[in-house]
């Protein structure tokens, strides 16, 4: 997953503020406004334990435990609640067709995404054997449910437009397709102030593989490409850590073998 590291308080806050969730992870509401304590992340910690058997590096747990070190040793958390004991953390894990997917979560908020621990399943047709692997266009709608609720913007739009030309092959965005689709939803959303007003993820990639006109299993070629795309149009130089290109990089890994 890709996640901007916290940087120190003094560069990241002129007035001394505590790091908050709402600075490591795209949540939103109350919860963004709330400081990273050490109680939260040591939570988060024993949940990634309980179901990895240990803390994931880079995770979210470790990126807590460095928000909650900074704003503890600079003072910040003296008497702030922790969100983790008052709401709760929760490490889930869900089947769906040929991906296991484990979801972490913050008072009700998604902030990682695992793909792991499955196996590829194969079919026989008139005696050959086929592999099943994931295709881009499964990718983008495994997107829909693990960041559906996001209203897309352009870096969206870039890593969907690259996703695309990789599944079918061409420099050609289809009229009507998954990729125009996204660019129209982005231009619209650049126009309105309120996030429930904006077209969201889901709006876009539920039934990506239906929009688009040819599809192809995710390479790890193509899991770059995207993330490339995505990358360069967020004003931020980061991925969206459960977002496009995040997806696409979960299924290059099982499709090669690699579910960790």
């Amino acid at each position: 997953m890709s996640q901007e590291q916290p940087r120190r308080p003094q560069d990241v806050f002129p007035e001394q503020e505590p790091i908050k969730y709402g600075d490591v992870f795209q949540v939103s509401g109350d919860l963004a406004d709330k400081p990273i304590v050490p109680q939260d992340a040591d939570m988060m910690q024993t949940a990634e334990a309980s179901v990895f058997g240990q803390p994931q590096v880079g995770g979210p747990a470790s990126v807590m435990q460095a928000a909650a070190t900074i704003n503890e040793r600079a003072g910040l958390v003296g008497d702030v609640s922790n969100v983790a004991g008052d709401i709760g953390v929760a490490v889930s894990a869900r089947d769906y067709p040929g991906t296991h997917v484990i979801t972490e979560s913050v008072a009700g908020q998604v902030v990682g995404q695992y793909y792991q621990g499955v196996e590829q399943t194969a079919s026989t047709v008139g005696g050959a054997v086929i592999q099943t692997k994931i295709t881009i266009g499964e990718a983008l709608e495994a997107t829909a449910r693990t960041a559906g609720n996001k209203p897309v913007d352009q870096s969206d739009a870039a890593a969907i437009q690259a996703a695309e030309v990789r599944a079918t092959g061409t420099h050609f965005i289809t009229p009507g397709g998954v990729a125009a689709d996204a660019q129209s939803a982005a231009d619209f959303n650049a126009g309105l102030d309120r996030d429930e007003d904006k077209i969201k993820l889901s709006d876009v990639l539920s039934d990506a593989t239906e929009k688009l006109p040819a599809d192809k299993p995710v390479s790890m070629e193509d899991a770059e490409g995207v993330m490339t795309a995505e990358m360069r149009n967020n004003p931020n130089m980061t991925t969206n850590p459960i977002g496009v290109a995040a997806s696409m990089a979960a299924a290059a890994k099982l499709n090669e073998g690699d579910p960790a």
